[in-house]
């Protein structure tokens, strides 16, 4: 009989999701090995504290077929980030040798089995919502930790839970990103919600309708399923869903017939089926989009049962998100600073600019998307009176605002260092109300992630 023990498992990756699910799959038995490409002091450290764990690691080894074969033993398992393409080509050729690949949410899915999952996708607008389930719950007195694409990964809040003085949670809310989905197609959770959807990581998945197919599974494999339908992509879709509860962030009979929101807004008042719920104006965040994350998760607290009076209280002490349109300070004369370093494309970054007061100074930049630009170009020529580009799509950026005619100052800089004191003083000049970070791209060619660049611009501006 072959035991876990026998098993040998190979994890891509010394991120936190790899060293959450080898340790995972350590703690279940099986023998694991990481191979890691990385070979400096820090990785170093971290592998020796691996390694004294019983795990095994093998620093400077790069995701191909030799390193599998230096291994001495043919892989049952192999695991691995969401930043592995899923089609690579050593992945496709082992999946042709008979081996398991699998992304870091399964070994997690299985080690939670019995605990519901509210398992939360899309585009824009996911971490948001993730974040205010968790405090919607979490206000309500239910253990319910937030994990998956933010904050812990899946698998390390499994192992923290899996301890013998641990509590079991009542509900985990796992946030979800295409990557995740696309490499555990098992993922089933008890609640679904789908936030937005609009083109991105097309360079990964190669078309909107494969990118769209990925976030349809979770959906499909969920008990029920929560949609956004204000989402055009989502709503021109309806008919296809045979069961989905739909919330509007307007009144419900502006919706097309086919579509009877159960929880929308109208008259200043969140409304549900059963009437009038609470205030619209609950949540102290600005902008349109984050009505509909309202709407979104007092959905969710319906299907809890919680009571309106308990959904009100929660989301009047929500503080807003890290990264998302987090106001950082005011200065003394009176000029606001925000910080959306996680908008890393077009269409969050144009939200942003839609939810505050122009005008403003923007500062956008990192490594660029494929994307439709035109109507965050808009919202720049109607609210920035300034842009500061930074980072490696500055001169694909200028070029971008010069095609489309934009009328405001633009101003490139190599970093955030730069381009902060700049962005103060262009603000004055200009007469700007708010300085405000969207940098529609995505972070990695200066940082490790949306939240390092956020944290560093945060440190900047509170040093000014």
């Amino acid at each position: 009989m072959i035991t876990a023990a026998d098993q040998l498992t190979v994890v891509i990756g010394m991120g936190r999701s790899g060293i959450g699910a080898a340790r995972l799959l350590r703690k279940e038995g099986r023998p694991v090995v990481i191979l890691e490409s990385r070979n400096d002091e820090a990785t170093g450290a971290l592998a020796a504290s691996l390694r004294a764990e019983g795990i095994g690691v093998r620093l400077a080894t790069p995701l191909s077929l030799e390193s599998f074969e230096a291994l001495g033993a043919r892989p049952d398992l192999v695991v691995v980030s969401p930043g592995i393409r899923w089609d690579h080509p050593v992945l496709e050729s082992l999946r042709q040798r008979g081996v398991t690949v699998q992304g870091e949410m399964a070994p997690a899915w299985r080690a939670t089995a019995g605990i519901p999952w509210i398992g939360i996708t899309g585009t824009n607008g996911k971490t948001t919502v993730t974040h205010l389930v968790h405090h919607l719950l979490t206000s309500a007195g239910l253990d319910a930790p937030l994990c998956g694409n933010v904050g812990f990964s899946a698998a390390e809040l499994a192992l923290e839970r899996s301890q013998p003085d641990a509590a079991r949670p009542d509900w985990l809310v796992v946030e979800l990103s295409s990557y995740q989905i696309e490499a555990a197609p098992e993922l089933a959770p008890r609640i679904g919600l789908w936030t937005t959807l609009t083109p991105d990581h097309l360079e990964r998945h190669g078309t909107l309708e494969n990118y769209r197919a990925i976030k349809r599974r979770l959906l499909e494999n969920a008990e029920v399923r929560i949609l956004n339908a204000d989402d055009a992509d989502l709503r021109a879709r309806a008919s296809s869903w045979d069961q989905a509860i739909w919330v509007s962030a307007g009144p419900r009979a502006s919706l097309p017939a086919g579509i009877a929101a159960q929880v929308w807004i109208e008259q200043g008042s969140v409304q549900g089926r059963q009437g009038p719920l609470f205030a619209a104006d609950c949540l102290a965040m600005p902008g349109g989009h984050n009505r509909q994350n309202l709407a979104l998760a007092t959905a969710v607290g319906l299907q809890l049962g919680l009571a309106p009076a308990v959904m009100e209280a929660a989301f009047r002490s929500f503080p807003g998100v890290p990264h998302r349109l987090e106001r950082i300070r005011e200065q003394d004369d009176g000029l606001q600073w925000f910080n959306d370093s996680k908008a890393t494309n077009y269409d969050a970054a144009e939200v942003a600019l839609r939810a505050l007061d122009g005008p403003l100074v923007v500062l956008a930049g990192g490594q660029s998307k494929q994307g439709d630009a035109t109507a965050w170009l808009g919202e720049l020529q109607r609210q920035a009176a300034a842009v500061v580009l930074y980072g490696a799509a500055r001169e694909e950026f200028q070029g971008l605002l010069e095609a489309s005619g934009y009328g405001g100052a633009i101003h490139h800089v190599g970093g955030l260092e730069e381009a902060v004191p700049l962005a103060a003083r262009l603000a004055r000049e200009s007469g700007s109300r708010a300085v405000l970070l969207s940098p529609a791209c995505a972070s990695f060619d200066q940082y490790s992630d949306f939240e390092a660049r956020g944290d560093h611009f945060r440190r900047l501006v509170l040093a000014l």
